[in-house]
């Protein structure tokens, strides 16, 4: 499959050309949050969730619905509500070094909205049907900004014809339910951007609009990540919206990561089965002639979780090690070839830290017995 076109590179991408040298701006480390089960035991939604955002990098998180995506964007920022959920001890998550795992509220407060931007899902939904658009935009910049409501309506008219809305003034006056899907997602980006955020999460941002709306969300985020050097984490079960926005790409399955490495490196040759399996599911208009891909099965719900490696019920290549041997994460030798073996575990970075920027890691056995994919693969249908 070829990769989608990737969005330019931009002055502060000289972190994703360069390999990775500094100190990230957001650290995630062995990020786990747990929720009550129907027998008291705790179900793990995300586990052992680990990755690193740099100053103006472009980061996608994608897998199927139930992966656990959203849950780990919303922890990042703290959102999940505790209890009922429990952020496991061990997770981190250190923004400008400093943790936000167990940081006081109050802090919790002053970096939401004014340094890590969010927007959310469902922009019908995530908009006050009471209050005015304009008013909703404008309390970001009277919370964190100290503007006065007169200083805050006029900041409020700019950021909607930033966001390129048609008229802003009647957006600013509207309610939500007097705007189109796509004028109200265009309303939540500026929510999100108000307070020139250092780093914006986009959950979804092109979910239930069309398909040309959705183009114009994607080049109004990758014209913002240009204009601002903001990084953006984008989450999406979309592999085409990923591969056009972003440099690097993180595959979740059952709460994990199971694959990450540059975008046009895992899109040319992804390693891991899953990953495989949710490129040749996208449609092409390159190859029309070419049978989109199945993925038996669905994604199990947390606290069903298969044994060892967690995919291997709906993998093609699974073999007994992978039913009673959970992987860690692999590195593979070359960035273009997922076929290519392993590196030497001498030789391997720290398989349990979250690679540089060039780095490709794999959680499947199939690095190390790459032989083992040849002869089968996914059942297939007609697109």
């Amino acid at each position: 499959m070829t990769a989608p076109d990737a969005v330019p590179a931009t002055p502060r991408d000289v972190h994703a050309e360069s390999g990775g040298v500094g100190e990230p701006l957001l650290r995630v480390r062995d990020l786990a949050v747990s929720f009550p089960g129907r027998s008291g035991v705790p179900m793990r939604a995300v586990d052992g969730v680990s990755f690193d955002l740099h100053e103006g990098e472009a980061l996608g998180l994608v897998g199927e619905s139930g992966c656990g995506k959203s849950l780990t964007a919303l922890s990042i920022v703290r959102l999940v509500d505790e209890p009922p959920g429990a952020t496991a001890p061990g997770s981190s998550v250190r923004y400008r070094g400093a943790e936000l795992v167990g940081a006081p509220a109050s802090r919790l407060r002053e970096v939401r909205g004014a340094e890590i931007g969010f927007v959310f899902q469902e922009p019908m939904t995530s908009l006050n049907p009471v209050h005015r658009v304009g008013r909703q935009v404008a309390e970001t910049l009277i919370a964190h900004e100290g503007l006065s409501r007169g200083a805050a309506r006029a900041r409020t008219r700019e950021l909607l014809a930033r966001v390129e809305l048609p008229d802003p003034d009647r957006a600013a006056r509207a309610y939500p339910h007097e705007l189109s899907g796509g004028m109200r997602q265009r309303a939540l980006i500026a929510m999100a951007i108000a307070c020139n955020p250092s780093i914006l999460i986009a959950d979804e941002p092109t979910t239930a609009l069309d398909v040309t709306v959705q183009a114009q969300i994607l080049e109004l985020l990758a014209r913002l990540r240009r204009e601002t050097g903001m990084a953006l984490l984008l989450i999406s079960h979309d592999l085409a919206v990923v591969g056009n926005v972003t440099d690097r790409v993180a595959v979740m399955y059952a709460g994990q990561i199971v694959e990450r490495g540059p975008a046009a490196d895992l899109f040319r040759a992804p390693a891991h089965p899953y990953t495989e399996g949710l490129l040749r599911a996208v449609p092409s208009i390159e190859r029309r002639d070419r049978r989109l891909a199945v993925i038996p099965g669905r994604v199990p719900a947390p606290g069903s979780w298969p044994s060892a490696c967690r995919f291997h019920p709906r993998c093609p290549y699974a073999w007994e090690r992978c039913a009673s041997e959970a992987p860690p994460e692999l590195p593979l030798r070359g960035a273009g070839d997922a076929a290519e073996p392993a590196v030497s575990r001498a030789e391997a970075p720290d398989a349990s830290a979250p690679p540089g920027d060039r780095a490709r890691l794999s959680r499947c056995w199939l690095v190390d017995e790459p032989g083992r994919r040849t002869g089968r693969g996914y059942a297939e249908v007609t697109a």
